[in-house]
């Protein structure tokens, strides 16, 4: 070996022993510069408008209206009073509005497809394309919020749940149109094509707040935040189990934080993506990064995924004082495959209590064997305090490839009573493991009989 290779090796190595302690100090600077929205004063009771909150009849008008008002008001609160409010379409957010729902009121949205349309431009799985209208939309707009202690209830367990059987035909070409670079124009999915929308979506917005609110039903994924920055989730509580349900998933977002959420999903609770494949190497210049999850529970199928679609890359991402309420396939998932390219870096994951998990600790280079030609690097993750009851197969997996590694890995104070598998770990380098116990913890050696 080159000696100053080696060296420079040497010092990167002591460099990173040195460095993996939880960076608080940079946590606190994210959430410091996250704005919430301001709200102007003007406020509309949807009563008034001639809203009934009967469960029968459609008030898309009414809300309609509200975020006109507001508009000409230049922003406002609309007020959603005890009462379950049928709508048959999307609510299209404006910029400057809060969407109040109280305690004792629910916003069930319909589930005939046909009220979604004219299709809008959106991004489905990692690809940008035009389809039916996320169930509650907003678009270049700035400082907008969803907050109340009330009920989002996304219909998504019938018709939309029909979808699932059928989609093929349309994320299969939706993939080619990315690898083809098909101009965005001209991926008009949509009637058809059985994409499900998305129950929430932010697009190309900032200063946002959703605080407290109940989500139920999805279609699809529950809250997407897409090209978005200065974000905050907190104290929202979910039960929507539906296919590919994920509660929370920043894609090339920015500056977000998440926390004191409870989770009830059927996937993912925090997914972190960052655009599929070509689209997403194009989109270089906006990974999605800044990202502070704290004080969540989980119940799902993972706690925290990032990927797999996470090809314009992933970093900064800050996981603290978590722990599983109910069942997890997995407790911290990082997944990507040789089509995605991009990089997952400096994720720090520390305080986490599990109970019974599938795996702990899981990060693969080669999610489902897909792909070539675009490996993803992989680099700096630090995992400590963790505590885990039994992980029913795997406790700590770690998979790169043989030309590309995953490196600078750490591990410190980990604890999982009980493993099928204690460690996998394959083509990775700079793995530092400090009073890491799987199984029984090892006593002092017995003595000679």
């Amino acid at each position: 070996m080159n000696f100053k290779y080696f060296i420079f090796l040497f010092i990167s190595w002591i460099s990173f022993g040195q460095n993996n302690e939880f960076p608080t100090a940079k946590v606190d600077s994210i959430v410091k510069r996250i704005q919430l929205p301001v709200i102007p004063s003007y406020q509309i009771n949807v009563l008034k408008l001639g809203a009934k909150g009967d469960s029968i009849t459609n008030n898309k008008v009414v809300f309609d209206k509200a975020m006109a008002l507001c508009k000409k008001n230049n922003g406002g609160t609309i007020i959603v009073p005890r009462g379950i409010y049928k709508i048959n379409g999307p609510i299209h957010f404006v910029s400057n509005v809060n969407l109040k729902i109280e305690k004792g009121a629910k916003i069930k949205f319909s589930d005939k497809p046909e009220d979604y349309l004219p299709m809008v431009l959106t991004s489905w799985e990692g690809t940008m394309l035009y389809n039916y209208s996320p169930l509650i939309y907003a678009y270049e707009c700035s400082n907008i919020a969803i907050t109340g202690e009330g009920t989002i209830d996304g219909e998504g367990g019938k018709t939309w749940r029909s979808f699932k059987a059928k989609e093929g035909k349309g994320k299969d070409l939706s993939r080619e149109m990315n690898h083809n670079n098909v101009p965005l124009s001209e991926r008009k999915l949509g009637d058809g094509y059985f994409l499900r929308p998305q129950m929430i979506q932010f697009f190309k917005c900032k200063n946002i707040l959703v605080e407290n609110v109940r989500i139920e039903n999805s279609p699809f994924w529950c809250l997407h935040l897409l090209k978005s920055e200065s974000i905050t989730v907190r104290g929202i509580s979910y039960k929507s189990l539906n296919y590919n349900n994920d509660g929370i998933d920043p894609e090339y977002a920015k500056d977000v934080l998440i926390e004191n959420v409870t989770f009830d999903n059927g996937d993912d609770n925090v997914a972190i993506k960052a655009g599929r494949d070509h689209e997403g190497r194009a989109n270089f210049a906006t990974p999605s990064e800044n990202i502070v999850i704290r004080n969540c529970n989980f119940k799902g199928l993972h706690g925290v995924v990032i990927g797999s679609e996470m090809s314009a890359g992933v970093q900064n991402v800050f996981v603290e004082n978590c722990k599983t309420v109910g069942y997890l396939k997995r407790g911290i998932y990082l997944k990507t495959n040789a089509d995605r390219g991009g990089f997952i870096k400096n994720v720090f994951v520390r305080n986490i209590e599990l109970n019974e998990v599938e795996d702990c600790l899981y990060i693969t280079a080669n999610y489902h064997g897909e792909g070539n030609g675009y490996q993803s690097e992989i680099s700096n993750i630090y995992f400590s305090n963790i505590t885990c009851n039994k992980a029913t197969e795997s406790g700590i997996v770690i998979q790169g490839f043989p030309d590309k590694k995953i490196r600078n890995i750490s591990l410190r104070n980990i604890e999982i009573k009980e493993a099928k598998n204690a460690i996998s770990n394959e083509n990775a380098e700079n793995v530092l493991m400090t009073d890491v116990f799987i199984g029984k913890r090892a006593s002092v050696p017995t003595s000679a009989k």
